[in-house]
């Protein structure tokens, strides 16, 4: 087993946090297809006690993400094509879902806040593309990128005032962030333009949060998410 699971704990019950953790590991291939877990190795990975861990499992059966090998006992499930294909649906809907909530509720504040990060991205962009004609290198300028865009959207998240739908989004997410972040620099590496004719959804996103028009809001970022999941799947992201 590896020496280290994702970590890191978001601020709600013992049983969400060993969730979030092992689907994550999951996710990012530190637990392997076909690879045997326990409760009890994991409760010691996590420092918590085997109740969540036992909670944890059972909802990660649920997602067909582990399947029982025996009483103490799981096995990382073989995902095939067709249920990760049927994850990324849900996971637009729900995005979907966040973003009419966020037309609906969104502050003139966090509006404001949300056109500031956009601010910060277009003037990376900019570094980038000079860097990358003079050919110097990228990674801290795209790394600075992708944490700006991240805050963007968590910021549209909180817009929603939704913590349960949120809470149900991360869950249903076929990409942790840290491998999202992974594929999307392999591909900036092989194309500085990567992306970027999806770009100016975010500016409109926050045009029609600001309408409350709730049915914009959802197409934008369905149309985003669609194409950005169907990249990751197709193992050639964007941005």
């Amino acid at each position: 087993m590896p020496e280290e699971l994702s970590t890191q704990l978001a601020p709600e019950t013992l049983a969400d946090r060993a969730y979030r953790s092992i689907r994550a590991a999951v996710a990012t291939g530190e637990l392997r297809p076909g690879q045997k877990v326990t409760e009890r190795g994991l409760a010691e990975r996590l420092s918590v006690s085997p109740t969540p861990i036992r909670e944890a499992i059972r909802r990660l059966e649920q997602d067909g993400l582990l399947e029982r090998t025996g009483p103490r006992t799981v096995e990382v499930a073989q995902i095939g094509d067709l249920a990760i294909t049927d994850l990324a649906e849900v996971e637009v809907a729900l995005r979907g879902m966040v973003a009419r909530f966020a037309a609906r509720h969104a502050t003139p504040d966090q509006l404001d806040t949300l056109d500031a990060i956009l601010d910060d991205a277009d003037d990376l962009l900019i570094v980038l593309r000079q860097r990358h004609l003079v050919g110097d290198a990228i990674d801290r300028h795209l790394n600075q990128l992708l944490d700006t865009m991240q805050r963007f959207n968590a910021g549209v998240d909180a817009c929603a005032h939704n913590p349960v739908l949120v809470r149900l989004l991360d869950q249903a997410r076929v990409f942790s962030w840290p491998e999202r972040r992974s594929r999307l620099v392999d591909a900036v590496h092989l194309d500085a333009e990567f992306g970027l004719e999806r770009y100016a959804l975010h500016r409109a996103l926050v045009g029609a949060l600001r309408d409350g028009n709730e049915e914009d809001a959802e197409r934008l970022v369905t149309e985003d998410a669609r194409g950005g999941l169907a990249d990751l799947l197709a193992g050639s992201p964007r941005t």
